[in-house]
């Protein structure tokens, strides 16, 4: 059988921590992501619970929870990326959330009867959803943004999320507000490039680990049309797990779109991890870090360079067997 591409194990990260999940509406802990958690982070304790219909009684229960159990990390989806955001004194990560959870419920035809998705510790497999139930949410929803923690809520948007759209709602109390290529609901693909990075920078953070750093010139991401060179996106993948990773390209004062279009290719190629590791610099021999790849060396860099289309790098391949032979080094 093939193996899932989407599916690693980080025993490092989150070693010896609790992280605490918070489903979405009609769902439980037997969400799929609850088994993505544990299965990606092994060393990690990963807890989760039925939540009550009652979004008093949910927030009650979740916040009783942490008293209990000071979780490391929460991570919230959908209505529970709504709750999540209210747990305060934590780091958080909130996956579309839906922070008007009864608008939501009603531009969806999420009333009358429902069925859970996902098998409940108590057995039942159906609630219904009326008027006054919906009210009960709007009154929970609208106590959001009453404690504003910006650096610790890290807000992930997919850019195809057909049911939630909040990115704007999140960004004015929010300055981490970040997109990603996916749906709704997560899949192992949106997972592990979209949550996994925004969880080992706040492992590192928790730890205060330092890991070496790379600057990547962007003149050597993409060919002459705009597109990524081949196996690009396979490699900075695999060194944004070992290394801190930023990307550098010039500012070019005639060209004031330059730096947006840069921003954008980035955000379409790259996504979650060029979120605030972007560099515009005209003398990017000034920037200090570990190792530097660009595709023409210049001066001198304040680290180790390695250029991209040289006999010894003709490919980025080639540029991974390099890291991989350093193994983080």
């Amino acid at each position: 059988m093939e193996q899932n591409p989407y599916k690693k194990q980080f025993p490092e990260l989150m070693r010896g921590k609790r992280i605490m999940y918070v489903h979405g509406f009609a769902s439980s802990a037997q969400s799929g992501t609850v088994g993505r958690l544990r299965e990606t982070f092994p060393e990690a304790d990963v807890v989760a619970f039925d939540l009550p219909v009652d979004p008093h009684e949910a927030l009650a229960l979740l916040k009783k929870k942490c008293d209990e159990l000071q979780p490391d990390l929460i991570l919230g989806t959908s209505m529970g990326g709504m709750y999540t955001e209210q747990l305060c004194g934590f780091d958080r990560i909130v996956v579309n959330p839906a922070l008007r959870i009864a608008d939501t419920m009603r531009e969806h035809n999420m009333m009358g009867k429902q069925t859970f998705l996902n098998p409940r510790q108590d057995g039942v497999q159906e609630f219904y959803v009326d008027k006054a139930l919906v009210k009960e949410y709007r009154d929970v929803s609208e106590q959001a943004f009453l404690t504003v923690e910006d650096d610790r809520v890290w807000g992930l948007f997919g850019d195809k999320d057909p049911l939630v759209n909040t990115f704007d709602l999140f960004r004015e109390h929010y300055s981490q507000a970040i997109r990603f290529h996916g749906e709704h609901r997560m899949d192992d693909h949106s997972f592990m490039h979209a949550v996994v990075p925004v969880i080992r920078w706040i492992d590192d953070r928790q730890e205060q680990r330092q890991r070496p750093i790379v600057f990547i010139s962007f003149d050597a991401m993409h060919d002459d049309y705009m597109k990524p060179v081949s196996s690009l996106q396979k490699v900075v993948g695999r060194l944004i797990e070992l290394y801190n990773v930023y990307f550098y390209a010039p500012c070019p004062t005639n060209d004031h779109a330059y730096a947006d279009r840069v921003q954008t290719w980035l955000e379409q190629f790259i996504a979650v991890p060029a979120y605030d590791h972007v560099v515009f610099t005209n003398q990017p021999q000034l920037l200090y870090g570990d190792y530097f790849v660009m595709k023409k060396k210049g001066e001198e860099m304040m680290g180790a360079t390695i250029e991209f289309g040289s006999d010894d790098f003709k490919t980025w391949e080639e540029i991974l067997v390099y890291f991989e032979r350093l193994g983080g080094q």
